[in-house]
């Protein structure tokens, strides 16, 4: 029997390799959810923010750039921040009313329950992404299918390092409360995973596969800049930090109790001990920070990536880098 013939996540999304697309805003656009949806995963497009008019966008390329592959175009689906839909959810209202339903709706950061019933009513299996075990009954009552364990060693945002848990032993716990509570309820990790060691420790921890972010984030089909990925490609796991001092720089008024991991750069290092004076004063900060992101000066501009970034070699194809993760997670599962 192949390896994951009766893996109930593949079963359940028909796909061919327990792995999922995250969906990382400014980074999962079209091209990447469709190549991601072609190799067997399950691709959600980076909804991010809720802009209404780029989801639409992106979602219906997508869609059309799958239209004649109807195994690949079941795996369409997208993600959104929680928080940004209670402020407006138009965009989730778009890809509710299409007339193909998303293969999936993933919510992450804040409470899914305003908006899990209007997901689940329409027959699309709800995604909850959490960070701390007290989330956990809260997905699982507003009708939660699979539950992501956002370790913090994961790129983007997430629990703050202080609140945070480590993905090694977030997953079993997780997933020993599952087997009692709610059985019926998917696991993934999330967090350090990039590459088929990741994807086979995960399920030998207990889940029943992976989001998968910085390893997809670093292809040639990620909306991210060449520069940023030769940046990451450079980097070692050492080179990142989960603070607030990026969404200061980006002036994005994320809860408190998230932070965002990136490279450590330069700049990031010359505020990470003058974070109250940069609050207080971010003006100057906040114009280098644009000056890099428009001349693509990554030791200004953010790079979200996560600990795994060492693992991260090249600037690949997705389908490639797909196909590589599940057979070395194969050949180590035999």
């Amino acid at each position: 029997m192949a390896i994951f013939d009766d893996n109930r996540f593949c079963k359940r999304f028909g796909l061919t390799t327990p792995i999922a697309l995250a969906p990382m805003a400014f980074a999962s656009g079209s091209e990447l959810t469709a190549a991601c949806a072609r190799a067997g995963a399950l691709g959600l497009l980076g909804g991010g923010y809720g802009d209404a008019q780029w989801t639409a966008r992106e979602y219906s390329i997508a869609s059309q750039m799958l239209s004649a592959d109807n195994q690949a175009h079941a795996r369409l689906g997208c993600g959104f921040i929680t928080w940004r839909m209670a402020e407006n959810r138009e965009a989730l209202d778009l890809l509710l009313e299409r007339e193909q339903a998303p293969a999936a709706l993933m919510l992450s950061f804040g409470d899914p329950t305003p908006f899990a019933k209007d997901i689940t009513d329409r027959g699309i299996p709800l995604i909850c992404q959490i960070q701390s075990m007290d989330q956990l009954p809260q997905a699982v009552d507003a009708g939660a299918s699979v539950i992501v364990a956002q370790g913090v060693e994961g790129g983007g945002h997430g629990y703050s390092a202080n609140e945070g848990r480590s993905t090694f032993t977030f997953v079993p716990e997780i997933a020993d409360w599952l087997s009692q509570n709610a059985p019926e309820v998917m696991l993934l990790a999330a967090g350090g995973v990039a590459d088929g060691r990741g994807l086979a420790a995960a399920l030998m921890l207990g889940a029943d596969g992976v989001l998968l972010g910085s390893r997809l984030w670093a292809t040639r089909e990620s909306l991210a800049a060449d520069q940023a990925i030769e940046a990451a490609v450079q980097a070692s796991g050492d080179d990142t930090a989960r603070s607030l001092v990026f969404d200061v720089l980006r002036e994005k008024q994320w809860p408190p109790e998230y932070h965002a991991r990136c490279l450590r750069n330069a700049i990031h290092r010359a505020w990470e001990d003058r974070f109250d004076e940069l609050k207080q004063a971010p003006e100057d900060a906040r114009a280098a920070y644009r000056e890099g992101v428009e001349t693509h000066d990554y030791s200004r501009a953010h790079v979200t990536v996560g600990q795994g970034v060492g693992l991260i070699n090249s600037n690949a194809k997705a389908e490639d880098i797909i196909a590589e993760i599940d057979a070395e997670a194969r050949a180590l599962l035999r």
